[in-house]
């Protein structure tokens, strides 16, 4: 018998069902484009202590989330002055929601390239 919680998994086992949902929700609420952090940080507080799973990918989401919010200000600024910018985040954005999405759904961790970690 395991000394671990319920919800909880030894590192070479797959996070239970519940917690890759939870995870992979999280990733995708970044799809929420009007204010991109708000579901994988609600999931975050919300399911962290249930699943440690959801503890770590839901940080990493949410660290992603922040800083697309601010270099969606940053290029809103760019496009507004130069027109640029805009579509080029918009199509890296969605494409590495799409696999870390994929990832979270795996049971596998996600680490977002080039983002900073705010939340650790």
């Amino acid at each position: 018998m395991s000394d671990l919680p319920p919800n909880e998994t030894v590192a070479d086992e797959l996070p239970s069902k519940d917690a890759r949902m939870w995870a992979t929700l999280a990733h995708l609420g970044g799809f929420l484009f009007f204010i991109p952090f708000l579901v994988p940080l609600v999931i975050w507080l919300l399911k962290r202590d249930e699943f440690s799973y959801v503890d770590q990918q839901g940080k990493e989401a949410l660290n992603f989330q922040i800083v697309v919010a601010i270099g969606l200000l940053i290029c809103t600024a760019l496009y507004t002055v130069f027109c640029i910018g805009g579509l080029l985040q918009l199509v890296i954005v969605i494409a590495d929601i799409i696999l870390a999405a994929i990832s979270a759904n795996k049971g596998e961790p996600y680490r977002y390239p080039f983002s900073i970690r705010f939340i650790k």
